[in-house]
């Protein structure tokens, strides 16, 4: 079970940090990485943490 409360990043836009709470889709990427779209609880955009 994943922990809710693991941080992902942070949102390129505001610098806000992002739980694993807010995460809305993880992917593979052709040459094998994790990629991951959340969003932000702070401005509420969807944005891949950085």
């Amino acid at each position: 079970m994943p922990n809710d409360a693991e941080i992902l990043g942070r949102c390129p836009d505001c610098g806000e940090s992002i739980s694993r709470a807010w995460l809305l889709v993880e992917y593979e990427t052709n040459d094998g990485d994790t990629g991951i779209w959340a969003e932000c609880p702070d401005c509420d955009d969807v944005v891949a943490p950085e």
